[in-house]
């Protein structure tokens, strides 16, 4: 296993190593914050998807790029939604309406096509790991929506977003990306219980 990841950054440039490293560790405090109801969830996500973007642009992978932009223009949008009160959140832990059920779909299935279209513009041929990418664009759009409305369903996508990507980044010699997709998946369920719990006394009172 170690040497699985040392094989894929034998030939990587200082400068890929330093970004990849710290989108990694702010890429993991971001999931820890979300999990803590913390607002740094946002800048230090920011910070990480920011740095993706660069990465995954440099790799060719323009759909996986395509998610990051949007990822950092949600954090700011998230940002604005959770930080409403200096002394508390706003925002409360909530389970998602039939109507917000319906638009996530929708939103599941533009983003989808969005980056389809992506992946047209830039003349990329598309294989099996392109349309991998596509389907989890579309839940990872849908959850990060999730996330800034605090709806406990983002993290129940995270979870089957981050099994997918797992062995589809490892597969393409992102071996950091692939162990921190390993860590999110953990930190997530670890999240959903939380706020389960969380919103179950929300109920009770």
């Amino acid at each position: 296993m170690i040497d699985f990841f040392i094989e894929q950054y034998k030939n990587a440039s200082t400068e890929q190593v330093a970004l990849e490293s710290t989108a990694f560790v702010f890429g993991i405090l971001s999931v820890y914050f979300a999990k803590k109801e913390n607002i740094w969830v946002f800048p230090s996500g920011l910070l990480a998807t920011t740095i993706t973007v660069y990465l995954l642009y440099q790799a060719s992978y323009y759909g996986d790029m395509t998610m990051n932009i949007y990822y950092s223009i949600m954090s700011l949008y998230g940002w604005f939604n959770w930080s409403k009160s200096a002394n508390k959140p706003v925002v409360q832990i909530t389970r998602t309406s039939k109507k917000e059920k319906i638009i996530g779909f929708i939103l599941f299935i533009l983003t989808m096509a969005f980056t389809y279209l992506v992946y047209v513009f830039f003349d990329y041929k598309l294989e099996i790991p392109n349309y991998i990418d596509i389907f989890t664009s579309g839940i990872f759009f849908t959850a990060m929506w999730y996330m800034a409305l605090k709806k406990i369903e983002n993290w129940t996508l995270w979870i089957i977003g981050d099994l997918i990507v797992i062995p589809l980044f490892a597969y393409r010699g992102l071996g950091m990306l692939s162990l921190q997709y390993f860590i999110f998946t953990i930190l997530a369920i670890m999240a959903y219980l939380k706020w389960k719990k969380i919103l179950n006394k929300y109920n009770q009172t």
